[in-house]
């Protein structure tokens, strides 16, 4: 499954692309954060789905989701600075989501940090619904999380 655009191209992860993963996340602070070489070990796990938007050069972004019976959680959506605000993230979570659609999923969850306005904006566009608050769920700063749900139909 690919998404095509004439700056970049969505596909499958695949593990030589681990360490331009590593290096978007050194540019996104408010992403989720993750151990050195995690996105290995997800790719390796059941149920988990990872994309990245491809440019003629490098990886310019990513997303990671993974899927339990009929649910789902998006655990992770970077995109390098100088590539944002040019529908790479929009074309990532969509083929994410199509790919759980695909998979019998019904329901997708998230969590974003509340002061992180512009992914907030971004998943409500998508059609994310906040549903509740983990208090103090993040760390440097300490902070809440923000739980966001969409149903996906077939």
């Amino acid at each position: 499954m690919a998404a095509d655009s004439p700056a970049f191209v969505v596909r499958r992860f695949r593990m030589r692309d681990a360490p331009e993963l590593s290096a978007i996340l050194e540019e996104s602070p408010q992403a989720a954060g993750w151990l050195p070489n995690a996105e290995k070990t997800l790719a390796d796990s059941t149920g988990q789905q990872l994309y990245v938007a491809e440019s003629a050069v490098h990886v310019t972004g990513f997303v990671i989701g993974q899927q339990i019976a009929d649910e789902a959680e998006i655990l992770n959506v970077a995109v390098r600075q100088a590539e944002r605000r040019k529908g790479q993230a929009s074309a990532l979570l969509c083929a994410i989501l199509d790919s759980f659609r695909t998979g019998g999923v019904s329901r997708v969850y998230l969590e974003v940090r509340e002061s992180n306005q512009p992914a907030i904006a971004f998943y409500q566009k998508h059609g994310f619904r906040q549903t509740g608050r983990r208090r103090r769920y993040y760390r440097n700063p300490d902070e809440d999380a923000l739980l966001f749900g969409r149903k996906l139909t077939a």
